[in-house]
């Protein structure tokens, strides 16, 4: 970098040097001072940019007083929202008809917008007796949208289904433990709900037919803005 100093009746030219100590920001080139500038850019995604409804959170430490050079650390962590809720009690589907939908007591709230995996466990029991003829007896789930008052499409499942050519000469009682999982993306906060229905192809199904509560659950977690 080039400068000029005067003195009475003289003009001199002398060369200014800047500091090379490593917290000097500032760069001496043939063309003149570089000044550092710095460039923002907003965050992507169909999510919220800013605030809680974010999945990561930044952590930003500032250097200390003092400190030459100025070391900023920032660090990114994992925060989706996630929650769970368990049966509370068991669902008789003996007193409900074939293809009736019984709300189960279990449902989530997605937070916000995004996409969410939901997941429910459902622990089953179909039972018959000499009563209950040649039988072919499902138990379907489904998971059922609240905030907008509809089914979640391609969100059905069935959960168990037995059947004989034969009626049973005793009480048989066959249990199951299905698990399915589907992908969910809201426009906003939204009410999921699980429910529960048994299909009688043929036959009739005696107690303990419905959803038991060991193990029985619905879950949600988010995996992308």
């Amino acid at each position: 970098m080039s400068g000029t100093t005067s003195g009475i009746g003289t003009v001199t030219s002398g060369a200014a040097s800047v500091d090379p100590a490593p917290c000097n920001a500032l760069t001496d080139s043939p063309d003149g001072l570089l000044v550092p500038s710095t460039a923002l850019a907003g965050a992507g995604g169909s999510g919220t940019a800013v605030g809680a409804g974010r999945s990561v959170n930044v952590d930003v430490v500032a250097p200390a007083a003092g400190d030459c050079p100025q070391e900023w650390q920032v660090g990114a962590r994992l925060t989706p929202p996630f929650g769970e809720v368990l049966l509370d009690a068991f669902v008789n589907l003996v007193a409900t008809a074939s293809g009736e939908w019984v709300d189960t007591g279990m449902a989530v709230d997605l937070p916000g917008a995004g996409v969410y995996e939901v997941s429910a466990t459902l622990h089953t029991v179909i039972a018959t007796n000499p009563g209950s003829g040649v039988f072919n007896l499902a138990i379907v789930g489904r998971l059922w949208d609240v905030t907008g008052g509809a089914a979640i499409e391609d969100g059905q499942y069935t959960a168990q289904q037995t059947a004989s050519n034969s009626a049973p000469t005793t009480f048989t009682s066959d249990a199951d433990l299905c698990t399915f999982h589907k992908f969910v993306t809201t426009a906003g906060p939204m009410r999921v709900r699980l429910e529960v229905a048994r299909i009688n192809t043929a036959g009739t199904p005696v107690a303990t037919t419905g959803l038991q509560t060991l193990n029985s659950r619905l879950a949600f977690k988010k995996i992308s803005d």
